[in-house]
Order: structure tokens, then C-alpha cells, then sequence
């Protein structure tokens, strides 16, 4: 087994707000670290989530409940964003880059342009 070094978006931000990377091989105390951070993120946001149907399920709010709810969430939506997009681009490369070649691949390449048949039912 080989180890890869890679770039990775942290789950923070620098002092001015813009992005931090780490390059490695995924192994160290940062990285770890970085594991922990998006752990605890996503849970919070999960929470968040839960708390957020809860109070609207209620009807019952004030403006500020609903700015307080609306800046809560945004904040959550930004981190587990900046945790899709820093997951996202560590994946492996896809065996096919267009779509239509591994399309016509499934289909055996009969009719490539006659529309795609979904049975019913």
C-alpha cells in the first residue's frame, strides 16, 4: 500500500477568513484533528436541523427567533459545505469523465440515439 500526499480543505478558516490546506498523507495530528472538527460540525448541524423543524413545526416565533435560526443555519450550511467540497475533491479520479461513454457502455451501445426506456410500473 502506498500513501498519497493530497491538498485538503480544512474544515476552518484562516485569521481573514480565507482557506486553509493541509498536504499529507491524511495520517497526522492535523488531520485528525481536521476528522474531529467535521465530526463535531456535522452533528452540530444535525442538531440544528432538528431544532430548526422543531420551531417552525411550532408556528410560534418572533423575528429575532427566526434571524437567530437563520444565522445559526447559514453558518452550519458554510461549514458542511467547506466539508463536501474538501471530501469531494479528495475522492479518486472516476474511470469515466463523460458520462454518456459510460452511458452507452450500460446500454451496449443498440441505439445511442434513441432516448433511454424506464419500464413502468
Amino acid at each position: 500500500m502506498t500513501l498519497r500526499n493530497e491538498i485538503r480543505l480544512l474544515p476552518w478558516a484562516g485569521p481573514e477568513g480565507k482557506p486553509c490546506y493541509l498536504a499529507g498523507d491524511g495520517t497526522g495530528y492535523l488531520s485528525r484533528l481536521a476528522d474531529n472538527m467535521e465530526s463535531t460540525q456535522l452533528g452540530l448541524a444535525g442538531e440544528l436541523v432538528q431544532e430548526a423543524q422543531h420551531t417552525l413545526d411550532g408556528r410560534q416565533w418572533t423575528p429575532g427567533e427566526l434571524h437567530l435560526l437563520a444565522v445559526q443555519l447559514t453558518e452550519a450550511l458554510t461549514n458542511v459545505h467547506r466539508i463536501a467540497v474538501s471530501r469531494g475533491a479528495r475522492l479518486p479520479a472516476p474511470a469515466y469523465d463523460d458520462l454518456d461513454t459510460l452511458d452507452d457502455l450500460e446500454n451496449g451501445d443498440e441505439d445511442r440515439d434513441s432516448p433511454a426506456r424506464v419500464p413502468l410500473g
